[in-house]
């Protein structure tokens, strides 16, 4: 079998041939040798089983490489390896590979069979599924592709004839995957951690924990580390689960890269992993040494906005949709347009010195888009993958901005009562909370993606109206220094 340094050197080798256009078509980013065998060493004891492993969206073989190795050592008394792959680039050389395994197992005395399939998995498992042909697995090792999926796709249709509904491949095949396990079967995944939360995969979400007991989960606390040079703006976590078990304690590991050089672990009760009464299934990852002190301090604050009669939703206008009613700045019968750009020291500051139109044209065709003038708090919905902080809040004082109605652009998240403004010491003590470590390390527990959605901000908890009055009734002409901030919110 090939060494794991030659499948490595194949690997890189391959990715350079793929162009960038490709590779965001496939969705997929290959493993690392070091991946691949720190997940392998998830799976229990495989001594004197008969082994029948998935690897959907296989690649060159690199996970299967590295599960092949970990069984030479446990001797299973048969291998039978199943791999999809769509792409013939990938194929030669995972043919190679899988080659490789066999003569490593029937070296070791292990008998091998071994299975390409180049269908589509999704349509392929679904068929499959919907057929009711009994589970054919017992192992499931996957690094699946990393795309939406488009509401009238194929794909979609097709998962939703075995009561799938997801908006991303890679949650598409974990979730097959995990239909086509026997029970008690295991299934290792490295995925992006956006499943974590968010409305779109509440049904992913669900079903995985009716169907499976999470057994652990290792964090990559560096962003872009676990497909270096791959552009994955996404964290990624990798997860074991085990089909049909109870649900116990979780391993909750972490590491600031691939070379899992400072790993840590601990054992976590599932209640701290997803809240007994959430409905929606988030999973928090605590993984930082010091956030054993937010649990307790967040039991200060159990309030959701629904609680406080406090809206959030995402601006509503969309720049490029509405050019012919965009203006270089306000004059009479146009309104202020908001951007990320307008935040300044915690408050928006308009006009700023920018190439983009910030004004809007007031009239029948853009009145539903904009909001009456008043206190808002703004939090922006993007972040680059160098920024510290995924909350970055700011006051809207229509003080500071004059006009009747204001145009939010739709890069913003906008928090209202009732599509109306807040009371002003609300918004300002609103906004230093936003602005606290505490509730960005909070909102990093579930939230391992670029954006800050709406339902982002809603799955928060945050301290009574009473208590964001007393907070604003102390912020000034800015919001005050980070370390003042914290004081306040921990105080």
């Amino acid at each position: 079998m090939h060494t794991v340094q030659s499948i490595d050197e194949r690997r890189q080798n391959v990715a350079a041939l793929i162009s960038p256009t490709r590779k965001s078509e496939l969705g997929q980013f290959m493993t690392s040798s070091r991946i691949a065998g720190f997940m392998a060493g998830m799976f229990s004891n495989l001594q004197g089983r008969n082994i029948r492993l998935l690897d959907a969206g296989a690649g060159i073989g690199s996970l299967t490489a590295a599960f092949v190795q970990r069984a030479a050592e446990d001797r299973p008394a048969s291998l039978s390896l199943s791999a999809w792959e769509i792409d013939p680039l990938m194929r030669g050389h995972l043919l190679e590979t899988l080659d490789g395994c066999r003569q490593l197992l029937e070296k070791s005395g292990t008998q091998a069979i071994v299975e390409i399939h180049p269908e589509d998995f999704i349509l392929d498992a679904c068929r499959h599924v919907g057929h009711m042909q009994p589970p054919r697995f017992s192992h499931a090792v996957l690094n699946p592709p990393y795309r939406k999926l488009s509401s009238n796709s194929t794909h979609r249709r097709m998962l939703r004839t075995v009561d799938i509904e997801t908006s991303n491949f890679y949650t598409a095949f974990v979730a097959l995957s995990m239909l086509m396990l026997e029970s008690g079967g295991e299934l290792v995944a490295i995925t992006p951690r956006s499943f974590c939360n968010g409305t779109y995969f509440k049904p992913f979400r669900k079903m995985l924990f009716q169907l499976a007991a999470l057994r652990r989960v290792h964090v990559f606390e560096s962003r872009d580390h676990a497909f270096r040079g791959d552009e994955v703006l996404q964290e990624n976590i990798i997860f074991h689960l085990v089909k049909g078990a109870r649900q116990g304690e979780i391993v909750l590991s972490s590491s600031s890269d691939a070379s899992f050089s400072d790993l840590t672990e601990k054992m976590v009760s599932f209640a701290n992993i997803v809240g007994v009464d959430d409905e929606d299934r988030i999973i928090h990852l605590p993984t930082e040494s010091e956030e054993s002190g937010l649990d307790d301090l967040m039991l200060r604050f159990p309030f959701f906005l629904a609680d406080l009669g406090i809206g959030v939703s995402t601006g509503p206008v969309v720049d490029f949709r509405m050019k012919a009613h965009l203006r270089d700045s306000v004059s009479e019968g146009s309104v202020p347009l908001i951007y990320c750009l307008n935040f300044t020291d915690g408050f928006v500051s308009y006009p700023k010195p920018s190439k983009k139109q910030c004004a809007l044209t007031a009239n029948e065709e853009t009145a539903k888009w904009l909001m009456p003038s008043g206190h808002y708090v703004l939090v922006r919905r993007l972040s680059s993958k160098e920024e510290k902080r995924r909350l970055v809040p700011a006051v809207f004082d229509p003080t500071r901005v004059p006009g009747r109605n204001i145009g939010f652009e739709n890069h913003l998240n906008v928090f209202h009562e009732g599509k109306q403004g807040l009371p002003p010491f609300i918004a300002r003590g609103l906004a230093v909370y936003l602005g606290s470590t505490f509730a960005d390390k909070w909102f990093r527990r579930f939230s391992g993606h670029t954006q800050v959605n709406a339902g982002d901000l809603r799955a928060l908890r945050y301290p009574s109206r009473a208590t964001l009055e007393s907070w604003g009734r102390n912020v000034g002409d800015r919001l005050p220094l980070q370390m003042a901030i914290d004081a306040m919110v921990e105080g």
